[in-house]
């Protein structure tokens, strides 16, 4: 058989040609022993484009030009060369270019054709996307984003508070709108309701709880002069999710919340470009833990809860952090905020709530990391206070302006009742607060 070079040379593309041809570049880190990594490579490109194992009859040229991924890069983790010595493979980075003309602006199609059929290989992990210019342009993101959701409740500089209602679930509307009162009079920015709170359920209907909500929402403003959100869990079937919207909209409620990864990415991003829902959406990410957990397979966290949920159109998100019951490493806490808030063209930042155990003890800590465009997210350090949720509230607060100010926490507590309590409390140790496995 005659092998033309041109043929080959339809898999085969440097990333900077692959960019300027309207393709999108995927990047896979594989762990395996092969004799062939070009091979496996080439039958990534095939799976998740025109080809399967064995040629089939309707497959040609043509279509692989228009519709057939390239390989771009290969890269092997040490670089072997003839002095190497070990029985353990490299690992293997490898970089695959699909044509945007496969998927369009869907995202459920795009997280499809990069990593659909393979994620069940058990040997490749998905850890990166490159995007040009022209692709990212066809979306919105955020409608409001770090400046909007300060802008809306007029807090120019500190990080924001955040807390869910717990317990997390089996209050009705009237116990939760209590708790709403007492924690955004004690300075709380955004209140949630736990991703386990359904939409619309007979213990606590849609309609009541937000109407119920907003009213606490004014009566503190009258009160205190501070605004608040509250975003209210419209998850539900697909079918209703939109319907939810609407209805929160129409009791009241000036935000939103989606369980994005159960919910999907598709559903989000229906929300954030409806132009009839012009309030903040907060992304949950509860699940994303089955995504990208795996040092080897699945997805690298800061591309999944970073670029993909920022281009669906999240406003903010709730995230783990290094100092809580759910620790994250350092190193992941930063990449992913970096992935939340770094400039993306047209697509607005992101803004991060640091949740999972967050305390008085670790507020410097967070801020300390990653600055002040934050959103502590703390529901037993607000409602778990022995003086009750307003002087919990008062004492996140309190921490928050010990570290704006430089202040060494425990001194400042001692001159700040609620701190010094919650404190007490908690002991100097946040992490043996949160020893869930012993």
């Amino acid at each position: 058989m005659i092998r033309k070079l041109d043929d080959e040379n339809l898999m085969h593309a440097f990333p900077e040609v692959a960019f300027s041809e309207d393709y999108i570049i995927a990047t896979y880190q594989a762990k395996v022993k092969t004799r062939d990594i070009e091979k496996l490579a080439l039958a990534i490109a095939d799976e998740q484009t025109t080809g399967t194992w064995i040629k089939v009859g309707a497959d040609s040229n043509d279509k692989k030009r228009k519709f057939g991924a390239k390989v771009v890069s290969i890269y092997e983790v040490p670089d072997t060369a003839a002095d190497y010595m070990s029985d353990e493979p490299p690992i293997y980075i490898i970089q695959i270019a699909y044509p945007i003309t496969n998927f369009g602006t869907s995202i459920p199609m795009l997280l499809t054709t990069l990593f659909g059929n393979i994620s069940a290989s058990g040997m490749i992990k998905f850890i990166d996307c490159a995007f040009p210019k022209k692709y990212i342009e066809q979306f919105q993101g955020p409608k409001f984003g770090v400046q909007g959701l300060r802008d809306i409740l007029d807090v120019p500089d500190r990080p924001l508070l955040n807390a869910m209602i717990k317990p997390n679930i089996g209050w009705n509307p009237d116990e939760g709108a209590e708790l709403f009162y007492k924690a955004t009079k004690g300075g709380v920015d955004i209140i949630k309701d736990d991703e386990l709170m359904p939409a619309n359920e007979s213990h606590c209907p849609l309609e009541e709880r937000v109407r119920k909500f907003m009213a606490m929402e004014k009566r503190v403003f009258e009160e205190t002069g501070e605004h608040s959100l509250y975003a209210v869990n419209i998850t539900d079937s697909i079918e209703k999710i939109k319907e939810n919207a609407y209805k929160a909209i129409e009791y009241g409620t000036n935000c939103l919340m989606l369980n994005t990864y159960t919910a999907g990415f598709g559903a989000l991003k229906m929300l954030a470009d409806d132009p009839n829902i012009n309030v903040p959406i907060l992304a949950h990410v509860d699940f994303a833990g089955a995504y990208c957990a795996s040092t080897y397979t699945g997805m690298a966290a800061q591309l999944l809860i970073g670029k993909i949920v920022r281009l669906a159109g999240g406003d903010f998100q709730i995230n783990g952090h290094p100092w809580g019951k759910f620790p994250i490493a350092n190193k992941l806490f930063y990449r992913s905020f970096k992935f939340f808030t770094q400039p993306w063209w047209n697509i607005k930042p992101m803004m991060y709530a640091a949740s999972g155990g967050t305390t008085q003890l670790v507020v410097k800590n967070c801020i300390d990391a990653v600055g002040t465009d934050i959103i502590l997210a703390a529901g037993g350090g607000v409602h778990g206070h022995p003086d009750g949720s307003e002087a919990g509230a008062k004492s996140m607060r309190q921490a928050i302006d010990a570290a704006l100010q430089g202040v060494n926490l425990f001194e400042y507590a001692k001159t700040h009742k609620e701190l010094e309590r919650m404190i007490e409390l908690l002991g100097p140790d946040a992490k043996k607060n949160f020893d869930l496995m012993n």
